[in-house]
């Protein structure tokens, strides 16, 4: 068995996030580990233009070098947004992710910068558990050829642009009959992204162990258009509208690839998952009360006091 091997993954924007990813891979160095390091660009889908040629890069060619099978876990150095970008370059590996905190919500990390020392010691010595999380995988075909292809960890939008008037999507899940949803886009999202953008639209927090997909009407124009949860054994599809000359289809929150009528959009569940690294066992309630202040005791209302 060769020497440990590790990664770390950091944003390279946060000068704190640089910093700690050098020290760190000091630390690292100073144990006889081999370290491989990338910044979270690489898992990033960038920005479309309508005048550029598409182009993609097949799912199991994200990992950044060095990055494979053989590395023990990867340390993430950043906010959510670099966690999700980490998710998709790992994922093909199965490479367990410890996500430490320098940004602001920090929903999906583990720690904060102060936690990182004991963090990574109790890595090293196993004393940790893996919270595996579902992705899914969207593929984009254009007059049956395929296109485009990315992971999420969080969900697929599919929206307007411009922000004018209404677009009606047509919508096949599994073998089920096809539907047509009249509003301003759609959500597809994972249970761990049910506390992203499908929450801000109206969804239902779906606890992370749960095997299903949402789908999330964005403002749509009916008091019948309600979000559905469905299994993620069923694969979904959808049809933009011939009316509209372009749509946006977005990724966690990465603006990916343009959409045009007659495009087609298959998404599933992937046969890839993101593994987190748990110093504690998961407790998903305490966490929706910590960021979303779910569930938090009513304040009791003071007796009321007679004036004089």
């Amino acid at each position: 068995m060769g020497p440990l091997k590790v990664g770390i993954i950091y944003n390279d924007t946060k000068p704190v996030a640089v910093r700690t990813a050098e020290e760190l891979a000091g630390k690292f160095g100073t144990i006889g580990a081999r370290v491989h390091m990338a910044t979270g660009w690489g898992g990033i889908l960038g920005f479309p233009q309508l005048t550029s040629p598409i182009c993609h890069t097949p799912i199991e060619q994200l990992a950044a070098e060095g990055f494979d099978e053989s590395m023990s876990f990867a340390v993430v150095l950043g906010g959510d947004g670099t966690v999700l970008a980490a998710a998709r370059q790992v994922a093909p590996y199965e490479i367990p992710l410890l996500a430490i905190n320098t940004g602001h919500m920090g929903f999906l990390t583990e720690g904060y910068l102060a936690q990182l020392q004991p963090a990574v010691e109790a890595v090293l010595k196993g004393q940790y558990q893996l919270e595996d999380r579902s992705m899914i995988e969207v593929k984009v075909f254009r007059a049956e050829r395929l296109i485009w292809e990315a992971l999420a960890l969080n969900e697929a939008v599919l929206h307007k642009e411009p922000l004018s008037g209404m677009c009606h999507l047509e919508v096949a899940i599994g073998r089920h009959n096809v539907v047509d949803i009249a509003a301003d886009g759609i959500i597809i999202a994972t249970p761990t992204g049910s506390t992203a953008y499908a929450l801000a639209a109206g969804g239902p927090v779906v606890t992370p162990d749960v095997q299903v997909l949402q789908l999330i009407p964005i403002c749509p124009h009916s008091l019948a258009s309600r979000g559905l949860v469905f299994a993620d054994t069923e694969s979904l599809v959808l049809h933009p509208p011939p009316n509209h000359h372009h749509l946006i289809l977005s990724l966690d929150g990465n603006s990916g690839c343009y959409i045009l009528p007659g495009d087609q959009i298959r998404i599933r569940r992937s046969r890839f998952r993101t593994r987190l690294v748990r110093l504690q066992p998961p407790e998903f309630f305490e966490l929706l009360r910590e960021k979303l202040g779910w569930g938090l005791p009513h304040i009791a209302k003071p007796d009321s006091v007679e004036l004089p």
